[in-house]
């Protein structure tokens, strides 16, 4: 499995400070956290794609190009690219040139991102959402595999002889999740293609999380592409940490309370229990992630939120010494334990790269070694 983390970078002042931080300290703080994650031993850093106030990441490639810099081993994701309403000539270019950047430590999530007025900043009707997915999303499917592309659909110019340059590292196109928080037609979207799934698995309860998966593993299968339990599924999570869980709460009690997304809702306490949020000790944190696997199945990567509401960098550095120290070494172990197997690794680039010369290998056929007899 790989573990990491997400971020929505969002810019919210510190309720137990009064501080706002500038635009700039964010994205620079996030470039720290970043940095971190490699620092402590995790896998993934994801970023999210925003086009309003109060979030800076409106150019995730930007973003992880500088990143991948500044690092070596991590994969350098998204949390959400919008399919929706960015270009998918861009989007294949955009993800392209960072496969090339960071050595292949690239991949995306594609979703339709939940705030309506980004589509007709973009041009696009949000009622309209499921069709853009579909028609983008397969563009962009063959922008990445042919060499010369025609195309002609409902929502862009049509492309007459297109290549995309740079062509995709090796040959082999970023390995794409569909992320989805409630829409069951991105996990068919995502089962039809043989593509991976990443429930953001916040905000709902661990039923709605465990039917949307059910439901892409199922198609997974009918579509062909292996058994269920051979679907790549990925899941978000939320967390904070201390050692003491009630210095936990007490701690994230007011940066909950006045979080831009579900401050003045539900009560913290009322909120942990009906959905995946765990606020308490890594002990805590690794029996409820645990958990995860009786209603997902044996999956390929989990990312937790961990930097926003206002916390200031400093504690969310300590959440990662914690996850990294405490938490995923032992998370490693036991999802280790009992799984089958025939269920595949995390996708890497080095994977996805040896797959494809093992299929390219199969289809010239078998090298006899001998010149073919004249005619």
């Amino acid at each position: 499995m790989q573990f990491g983390v997400f971020t929505v970078g969002d810019v919210t002042t510190d309720p137990t400070t009064g501080l706002t931080p500038t635009e700039a300290q964010r994205i620079r703080d996030t470039v720290t956290i970043a940095k971190k994650v490699e620092e402590v031993g995790l896998d993934v850093f994801a970023t999210g794609e925003h086009h309003n106030p109060p979030f800076v990441p409106s150019s995730p490639t930007t973003l992880l190009g500088h990143i991948a810099a500044l690092t070596e081993r991590i994969v350098l994701s998204t949390s959400t690219t919008l399919i929706t309403t960015n270009d998918p000539v861009k989007i294949a270019e955009d993800f392209s040139v960072l496969q090339h950047l960071s050595g292949g430590r690239t991949d995306v999530i594609l979703g339709r991102g939940n705030t309506g007025p980004v589509y007709p900043w973009f041009g696009q009707d949000i009622r309209q959402a499921m069709p853009l997915s579909v028609e983008h999303y397969t563009l962009l499917r063959r922008l990445w595999r042919e060499d010369v592309v025609n195309w002609e659909g409902e929502f862009r110019s049509p492309l007459q002889g297109f290549t995309l340059a740079p062509r995709p590292l090796d040959g082999v196109p970023p390995f794409v999740w569909h992320g989805s928080i409630r829409t069951p037609g991105v996990a068919e979207l995502a089962a039809y293609f043989g593509d991976g799934f990443f429930a953001n698995h916040i905000f709902w309860p661990a039923s709605h999380t465990q039917r949307m998966v059910e439901l892409y593993r199922s198609r997974f299968e009918h579509y062909g592409h292996g058994s269920a339990r051979q679907a790549v599924v990925g899941l978000g999570g939320q967390i904070f940490m201390r050692r003491n869980s009630q210095d936990a709460v007490n701690e994230f009690r007011p940066y909950f309370d006045n979080a831009p997304v579900y401050g003045h809702g539900p009560s913290l306490e009322d909120f942990t229990a009906l959905t995946p949020l765990t606020v308490g000790s890594p002990a805590q944190v690794i029996e409820r992630t645990l958990g995860f696997r009786e209603y997902a199945g044996d999956y390929q990567r989990q990312l937790f939120l961990i930097d926003h509401a206002g916390l200031p960098v400093k504690t969310v550095l300590e959440q990662l010494d914690l996850l990294g120290e405490e938490v995923v070494p032992v998370l490693r172990k036991e999802f280790a334990v009992g799984r089958p197997a025939d269920v595949p690794p995390a996708p890497t680039h080095e994977l996805l790269r040896e797959k494809s010369l093992a299929e390219a290998a199969a289809a010239a056929g078998p090298d006899t070694g001998a010149e073919a007899e004249p005619p």
